[in-house]
């Protein structure tokens, strides 16, 4: 009985290091094209560990934007598509303002970081699903993208 527990104990640490490491790679291909961005929109001064900041705090902001606007809307508004609707917009704006201070730059040049990322995010999205389906053919896509 210990030994099961034990090898239950094993395969739940394996399960926890596998998920960790999993998100740690994550982040860092997700802040890849941030950081690129910011080097492009502020003319070189962006450095990876701030694009690495950048990315773990902007979609905390983001989500707890969203999530108190949500609230807040939901009394004073009321219609659910308006509050949706206003609480994206609000948050967006929060995601913004973390490029903002996180490149230290202007709005205008926040937003285009936050633009430019995304389109780079998507074409590394492309990319890594062609690459994985050369290597293994029945993996499933990793973008919203069909497969090539």
């Amino acid at each position: 009985m210990l030994e099961a527990l034990m090898m239950q104990l094993e395969g739940f640490a394996a399960a926890v290091f596998a998920l960790l490491l999993g998100l740690l790679i994550l982040w860092i291909i997700v802040s890849i094209p941030v950081w690129i961005a910011a080097k492009i929109l502020t003319v070189g001064k962006a450095r990876f560990t701030r694009a690495m900041l950048v990315t773990a705090v902007g979609p905390i902001i983001y989500a707890a934007v969203f999530i108190i606007s949500g609230a807040v809307l939901a009394v004073t508004v009321g219609e659910q598509f308006a509050v949706a609707a206003l609480s994206f917009i609000i948050a967006f704006i929060a995601w913004i303002g973390v490029f903002k201070w996180g490149f230290e730059t202007g709005w205008l040049r926040a937003l285009g970081i936050a633009i430019l990322a995304t389109a780079l995010f998507i074409v590394l999205g492309i990319i890594i699903t062609i690459a994985l389906q050369a290597v293994v053919p029945d993996v499933p896509p990793i973008t919203p993208f069909p497969t090539f």
